[in-house]
């Protein structure tokens, strides 16, 4: 489980198709702290660390995760700098929302604007995914916890404040890139429960 909440950008310096992709990711971590095995979610996807240096460590990405996320739809190429979190503890503070790393989808960017000091981003969501969206919940765009400000058929918008640009890859955003959309969890529950009662 994660919260949303980027403790680090990490660069892609070496991507390996094998059977599935095998990507290599230098960060700021210190990895002597980080056991192989664990997770690490890297733009929002939750993936593995198989094997780990100094500074870097190395994931393994199935055909069904690169299908899912824009890892598939865009290809991780070396040089991509991607939003890093690591796996919540218990006790950790919980300053976003809940996050599985379970991406549902690629949101694709349409504008980008400043509006105040802050950047308003609209998206267009996959069209089975946009009845989860709903005006001040959560969405995970790019392992990145932010709050929805409107919501209109498929399109919905989010402001980035400055803080959040200076410590995400969300300060390079633009018009056409798709992201990596992981609805509210509760959302999801909350709309099946609704089905259910039909």
């Amino acid at each position: 489980m994660f919260t949303g909440i980027i403790t680090d950008i990490g660069t892609v310096e070496a991507v390996e198709m094998r059977g599935d992709m095998r990507a290599r990711i230098s960060c700021g971590y210190d990895m002597g702290g980080v056991d192989l095995g664990a997770s690490i979610a890297c733009d929002g996807v939750c993936l593995t660390v198989v094997r780990k240096g100094g500074d870097w460590f190395d994931v393994d990405i199935s055909a069904e995760t690169l299908s899912r996320t824009n890892i598939g739809a865009n290809g991780w190429a070396v040089g991509k700098r991607v939003n890093l979190e690591r796996a919540l503890r218990v006790g950790d503070e919980l300053g976003g929302h809940i996050v599985s790393g379970h991406v549902d989808g690629v949101a694709v960017i349409e504008t980008v604007a400043d509006e105040g000091d802050s950047t308003r981003i609209t998206f267009r969501a996959p069209r089975e995914l946009a009845r989860f969206i709903a005006p001040k919940g959560s969405v995970a765009l790019n392992g990145t916890s932010l709050t929805v400000n409107e919501v209109e058929g498929e399109r919905f918008g989010v402001n980035v404040i400055p803080h959040t640009q200076g410590v995400t890859t969300w300060g390079a955003a633009k018009p056409g890139d798709g992201v990596n959309l992981e609805i509210d969890t509760l959302a999801r529950y909350v709309a099946r429960l609704a089905e259910a009662g039909q």
